[in-house]
């Protein structure tokens, strides 16, 4: 006879049935051993009931890998950590001006352009071989939270704007080329099509395909400190008070963990963990 399909709810209110491949997909992706996943999941399977949601299985999976490997563990957190950045968003216009240096891009944040009309601040400025790209960035800390095609329209009537008075004042070197909307979750189809017409760069959680913003902190080891499982989410906020969001920033100047009150034997742990994940 055959099962009978769990079904569990999503972040969306949505139902679906439970599915072991997209849990073992996800749990690959942390970089967990063939045996681990098949015991995280061996044991998920005889925990979940009908109607159980999507975060509370994640909080299963993630004790449980946890217990197995503090690495993997935080690599799987990862989406949850970017959430954690806020509630502002300037660690997460931190976390992009970062990933933009690592692709060789000059990179400031949080600037005022004149545009023809207003002035407009720009939450990350970046630089490279004489193009100049003015980039947006819309922290979400609701995961059911989308950019829609309004979002993209602004972005590019702000672009415009700045776009005539940088490229006709006598006194900028580079050239303004484009504007770039950026966004810890996820974009509209409307968003996108309207993107890809006028030609506004976009980058979410998991677009462009498999160049998304996971793709890219795993690339780079760009993880945030909210990803760390040695440190209390109070810790973790303590840090980014400090302007520390990244793990590699946190590794040169550790300094900041006994400021913030930490033991010497618990900081070994942190740096052990961000030399395991960073593989420094």
């Amino acid at each position: 006879m055959k099962q009978k399909p769990i079904f569990i709810k999503k972040n969306s209110f949505n139902v679906e049935p439970f599915s072991t491949k997209k849990l073992e997909h996800s749990l690959l992706r942390s970089g967990a051993s063939e045996e681990v996943i098949e015991n995280i999941i061996s044991k998920i399977q005889t925990e979940i009931y009908d109607g159980i949601s999507s975060n509370e299985i994640y909080k299963k999976a993630f004790a449980y890998l946890k217990e197995s490997n503090r690495t993997s563990a935080s690599r799987y957190s990862l989406k949850r950590a970017i959430f954690e950045l806020g509630p502002t968003g300037y660690p997460f216009e931190r976390l992009v001006g970062a990933l933009l240096r690592e692709k060789g891009y000059e990179t400031k944040v949080s600037v005022i352009l004149n545009g023809e009309c207003v002035t407009h601040e720009i939450d990350v400025l970046a630089e490279k071989e004489g193009n100049v790209y003015a980039i947006e960035c819309k922290f979400h800390s609701d995961a059911k939270a989308v950019s829609n095609v309004h979002i993209s329209l602004y972005i590019n009537s702000r672009f415009l704007d700045i776009h005539k008075q940088w490229n006709t004042n006598s006194k900028n070197t580079t050239h303004l080329k484009q504007g770039w909307l950026v966004t810890n979750t996820r974009f509209t189809i409307d968003a996108i099509n309207y993107a890809k017409c006028v030609g506004l760069t976009l980058l979410s959680w998991d677009y462009p395909s498999k160049n998304g913003i996971k793709e890219n902190i795993d690339t780079y080891g760009l993880y945030p400190v909210t990803t760390l499982t040695t440190l209390t989410l109070k810790e973790k906020h303590q840090l980014i008070e400090n302007d520390i969001i990244l793990v590699k920033e946190l590794y040169k100047a550790s300094n900041i963990l006994k400021k913030i009150g930490i033991s010497e034997i618990r900081i070994k742990r942190v740096l052990d963990e961000i030399t395991h994940l960073c593989k420094i």
